[in-house]
Protein backbone atom coordinates (compact mmCIF):
# COMPACT_ATOMS: atom_id res chain seq x y z
CA UNK A 1 0.00 0.00 0.00
CA UNK A 2 2.88 2.34 0.73
CA UNK A 3 4.23 1.79 -2.79
CA UNK A 4 0.86 2.68 -4.31
CA UNK A 5 0.69 5.82 -2.18
CA UNK A 6 4.19 6.86 -3.28
CA UNK A 7 3.23 6.30 -6.92
CA UNK A 8 0.11 8.46 -6.52
CA UNK A 9 2.08 11.21 -4.79
CA UNK A 10 4.76 11.09 -7.49
CA UNK A 11 2.13 11.43 -10.22
CA UNK A 12 0.47 14.33 -8.39
CA UNK A 13 3.84 16.06 -7.96
CA UNK A 14 4.59 15.71 -11.67
CA UNK A 15 1.16 17.10 -12.60
CA UNK A 16 1.61 20.04 -10.20
CA UNK A 17 5.04 20.76 -11.69
CA UNK A 18 3.58 20.71 -15.21
CA UNK A 19 0.81 23.08 -14.10
CA UNK A 20 3.44 25.47 -12.73
CA UNK A 21 5.38 25.22 -16.00
CA UNK A 22 2.20 26.06 -17.89
CA UNK A 23 1.58 29.08 -15.64
CA UNK A 24 5.13 30.34 -16.25
CA UNK A 25 4.77 29.76 -19.98
CA UNK A 26 1.56 31.80 -20.04
CA UNK A 27 3.13 34.66 -18.06
CA UNK A 28 6.16 34.77 -20.35
CA UNK A 29 3.95 34.33 -23.42
CA UNK A 30 5.83 31.19 -24.40
CA UNK A 31 3.79 28.69 -26.29
CA UNK A 32 2.50 28.09 -29.70
CA UNK A 33 3.10 24.84 -31.46
CA UNK A 34 6.42 23.85 -29.97
CA UNK A 35 7.02 20.33 -28.76
CA UNK A 36 7.38 21.32 -25.10
CA UNK A 37 4.37 23.61 -25.02
CA UNK A 38 2.21 21.00 -26.77
CA UNK A 39 3.43 18.34 -24.33
CA UNK A 40 2.67 20.51 -21.28
CA UNK A 41 -0.72 21.55 -22.68
CA UNK A 42 -1.74 17.98 -23.51
CA UNK A 43 -0.86 16.72 -20.03
CA UNK A 44 -2.41 19.58 -18.05
CA UNK A 45 -5.57 20.35 -20.01
CA UNK A 46 -7.47 17.23 -18.78
CA UNK A 47 -7.07 18.64 -15.25
CA UNK A 48 -7.35 22.37 -15.93
CA UNK A 49 -10.35 22.06 -18.27
CA UNK A 50 -12.71 20.63 -15.64
CA UNK A 51 -11.37 23.12 -13.06
CA UNK A 52 -12.16 25.93 -15.50
CA UNK A 53 -15.69 24.59 -15.98
CA UNK A 54 -16.22 24.38 -12.20
CA UNK A 55 -15.20 28.02 -11.83
CA UNK A 56 -17.48 29.02 -14.72
CA UNK A 57 -20.45 27.18 -13.17
CA UNK A 58 -20.06 29.11 -9.92
CA UNK A 59 -20.62 32.33 -11.84
CA UNK A 60 -17.53 33.95 -10.35
CA UNK A 61 -16.18 36.61 -12.67
CA UNK A 62 -12.39 36.32 -12.45
CA UNK A 63 -11.74 38.84 -15.19
CA UNK A 64 -8.53 38.28 -17.04
CA UNK A 65 -7.12 35.93 -14.38
CA UNK A 66 -7.43 32.17 -14.71
CA UNK A 67 -7.78 30.58 -11.28
CA UNK A 68 -8.17 27.05 -12.63
CA UNK A 69 -4.53 26.11 -11.84
CA UNK A 70 -5.07 27.07 -8.20
CA UNK A 71 -8.29 25.04 -8.02
CA UNK A 72 -6.63 22.10 -9.78
CA UNK A 73 -3.72 22.09 -7.32
CA UNK A 74 -6.13 22.27 -4.38
CA UNK A 75 -8.06 19.29 -5.78
CA UNK A 76 -4.82 17.36 -6.36
CA UNK A 77 -3.74 18.04 -2.77
CA UNK A 78 -7.16 16.85 -1.58
CA UNK A 79 -6.72 13.64 -3.57
CA UNK A 80 -3.27 13.18 -2.01
CA UNK A 81 -4.74 13.64 1.46
CA UNK A 82 -7.50 11.13 0.79
CA UNK A 83 -4.97 8.65 -0.63
CA UNK A 84 -2.86 9.03 2.51
CA UNK A 85 -5.81 8.34 4.79
CA UNK A 86 -6.98 5.36 2.77
CA UNK A 87 -3.66 3.74 1.94
CA UNK A 88 -1.45 4.46 4.97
Amino acid sequence: MVLLYRAIISLINIIELLILVRIIMSFLNIGGRGIISTFVYDLTEPILGPARRIIAKTGINTGMFDFSPILAIIILRLIASIAYRVLI
